[in-house]
């Protein structure tokens, strides 16, 4: 599948006229980036994982990585579409086998990823998943476990990224795809 840079942009366009800013949520001072909106348009859900797996055609990916929860809804159905695998990375205590587990910082706080210790087997080319980009924190401990079992982190793709939190400065080394910087 090709995908044009006018379709792109066309793309992202429509992402942006659908996305909520939500002020001081988790926390004061926090603008969260609601994405449901996206989310509760079949058409444009249909278009947007057909972009971010664009991209990725040719990366002989076999795991597709998806960080809880948000993650989730948008790694499973590029799994799918690029014939891979599916890892849930979960908060821990959520995966009811052996994990290896990380910690890292939030922008509000302090959290940790945990995935199965067999999520990863030999030659596992892996893309990582989530939603928003913001500090860096989430997806480099997530980056870090599938390491730690194993994988071998191939990139890592985001719907969009905060730009003025400089999360894409821990994954200086790590080939990345955002579709929306805001």
């Amino acid at each position: 599948m090709t995908e044009t840079s006018s379709d792109r942009e066309v793309l992202r366009t429509r992402v942006l006229s659908r996305l909520r800013d939500v002020p001081d949520f988790p926390k004061p001072g926090i603008t969260f980036k609601d994405i449901t909106p996206v989310l509760g348009d079949a058409g444009l859900l249909k278009d947007l994982i057909a972009g971010l797996v664009a991209p990725w055609w040719t990366a002989r990916i076999t795991h597709v990585a998806g960080i809880e929860s948000r993650g989730f809804i948008l790694a499973a159905p590029m799994a799918i579409a690029l014939g891979a695998a599916f890892i849930p990375i979960r908060k821990p205590g959520k995966l009811p086998w052996r994990t290896e587990g990380r910690a890292y910082a939030l922008e509000y706080g302090v959290d940790g990823l945990e995935v199965h210790t067999d999520a990863c087997p030999d030659h596992s080319r892996v893309l990582v998943v989530d939603d928003v980009l913001a500090t860096g924190g989430t997806v480099s401990a997530a980056c870090g476990v599938i390491r730690q079992v194993g994988g071998e982190v191939i990139g890592c793709s985001f719907l969009i990224s905060i730009d003025a939190l400089r999360g894409r400065a821990l994954l200086h080394d790590t080939p990345m795809d955002v579709l929306v910087n805001v």
